[in-house]
């Protein structure tokens, strides 16, 4: 595991790649990708940081939580069940509501908030 990138290089990588997302031609494609990279970059910042106050009180920053023994896991969910997770369907047409739109794409249909 020595052999490893570090945290730091793994930081550097996406700095050079945040450089190189500058050449790209297509506006938005850049703005994504740039994005993308800020975020990542934020990440491993707030990463290393709590990792070091974790480590700084003692407390193992990898193990944070246990399972408990009494609880029997539940089963891992499909993919199918992982892309509709919290969807639901169009009493018009029976098509998967995106969560962040309030009509149907399919059909049209205007959906009923709760």
């Amino acid at each position: 595991m020595a052999d490893s990138p570090t945290l730091e290089e793994y930081m550097r990588h996406l700095q050079a790649s945040l450089e190189e997302a500058e050449r790209i031609d297509d506006r938005i494609e850049r703005e994504e990708r740039t994005l993308q990279l800020e975020t990542s970059i934020q990440e491993c910042l707030i990463f290393a940081n709590r990792y070091k106050e974790l480590v700084a009180h003692g407390i193992d920053p990898l193990i944070l939580v246990s399972s408990d023994p009494d609880i029997e896991a539940p089963p891992p969910a499909s993919k199918v069940q992982a892309l509709v997770l919290g969807n639901t369907m169009c009493d018009t047409c029976g098509a998967s509501l995106d969560s962040d739109l309030n009509f149907c794409p399919a059909c049209g249909t205007m959906s009923k908030k709760e």
